[in-house]
């Protein structure tokens, strides 16, 4: 027999969960990915936001990070998943923003975002990546949980 997984590409400001199995590939630099899987169910979903709250204003979208992680965390229970059930891993957030040397601080204040949203909705982060200085390749299978990662060294023009 056979076995064929899709692959998937996630754009920033999105989200995805697959019930299928699935193979979803994400660069990310001071953007933060919550990868959730159901070990009972048996599938996952991700997110990949830019910035960390929405201030109300415009558009409720997913490039921020408390609406894309409630929306990961819906996905998931509208495919079946028990939230009791749901673990998560997180990844990104690296600091590799600034201007004039101050850094605004985006990929750290993602990462306390995700955080803040799982423990609220009491999903339990049971690995992470985040943080420092380099960006990072992730490949996520919805069938299986497992999470691949490789660090990208970004060279900076003088």
């Amino acid at each position: 027999m056979h076995n064929t997984i899709n692959r998937y590409y996630l754009h920033p400001s999105s989200v995805v969960v697959c019930n299928r199995p699935t193979e979803i590939i994400t660069l990310l630099g001071s953007c933060v990915a919550v990868c959730l899987w159901d070990p009972v169910k048996e599938f996952g979903g991700i997110n990949h936001f830019m910035l960390p709250l929405w201030n109300g204003q415009g558009l409720a979208s997913p490039k921020y990070g408390d609406i894309a992680t409630e929306k990961l965390i819906t996905k998931m229970i509208k495919l079946g998943s028990n939230k009791q059930n749901i673990e998560a891993k997180l990844f990104g957030g690296a600091s590799v923003l600034f201007f004039e040397n101050n850094f605004f601080n985006i990929g750290e204040r993602n990462i306390e975002t995700a955080k803040k949203v799982l423990e609220r909705n009491r999903i339990q982060v049971i690995s992470s990546s985040t943080g420092g200085t380099m960006g990072r390749k992730i490949l996520f299978n919805t069938n299986t949980g497992a999470v691949r990662q490789k660090y990208i060294r970004k060279k900076l023009s003088s």
